[in-house]
């Protein structure tokens, strides 16, 4: 199944939380699209929330179903809690990385800029979004890309950086320290479901 490319919007009332990380999509209608979204009263099955849980960590970081089932079961072969694992794995992909680091406003945006050879790691120009990110690894932008507007414009706006990285505006570049833990991760997430989920 291809990547997902229709209304983040649409998609974030229906699971009920921002994909964009903004906030916007529910500011105005907190409540599932369509004509009937607001008077719906919908219980879901022990199923239903399992595959919502999924669901929203998948569009979050915007992978597709394959690349979603693989870093699962990467992280089934390490050490420490499954679920945990899983979501590690996830923040520390390139793309979530350089929207991190707030050089994209969004993990779309920032997916696009390293499909597009804009970002460099360790030096080195790497175009794949799923690329994963070492603790130590330095991210960069590449000489001829530090003008670009939407990088500025990015980086303005930006007024959070975990803590697991560091950045340097000046230079337009960051590193990963250290691994986050699982409470620097999205809140939102229940990754117990998503374990659940594929364990039946």
């Amino acid at each position: 199944m291809a990547r997902y490319t229709g209304s983040v919007w649409k998609k974030s009332r229906r699971l009920g939380i921002s994909l964009t990380g903004t906030g916007k999509e529910l500011d105005k209608r907190p409540y599932a699209p369509g004509q009937h979204g607001a008077n719906q009263r919908r219980k879901l099955s022990e199923y239903g929330l399992q595959l919502q849980e999924k669901q929203k960590l998948r569009f979050m970081y915007g992978v597709t179903e394959r690349q979603f089932r693989n870093l699962f079961d990467r992280a089934g072969n390490m050490k420490g809690i499954h679920g945990e694992n899983f979501m590690i794995l996830l923040e520390s992909r390139l793309d979530n990385l350089v929207y991190r680091l707030g050089l994209a406003r969004t993990r779309r945006q920032s997916r696009q800029l390293v499909n597009h050879g804009h970002i460099t790691v360790d030096g080195a120009r790497v175009d794949i979004p799923s690329y994963q990110v070492s603790p130590g690894q330095t991210i960069g932008v590449r000489e001829k890309s530090q003008n670009l507007d939407i990088l500025k414009e990015a980086i303005e706006v930006n007024s959070f950086v975990p803590e697991y990285v560091t950045f340097d505006a000046d230079k337009l570049e960051g590193s990963l320290t250290r691994l986050p833990e699982r409470t620097e991760l999205p809140a939102e997430i229940n990754e117990a479901l998503i374990v659940e989920f594929y364990s039946r």
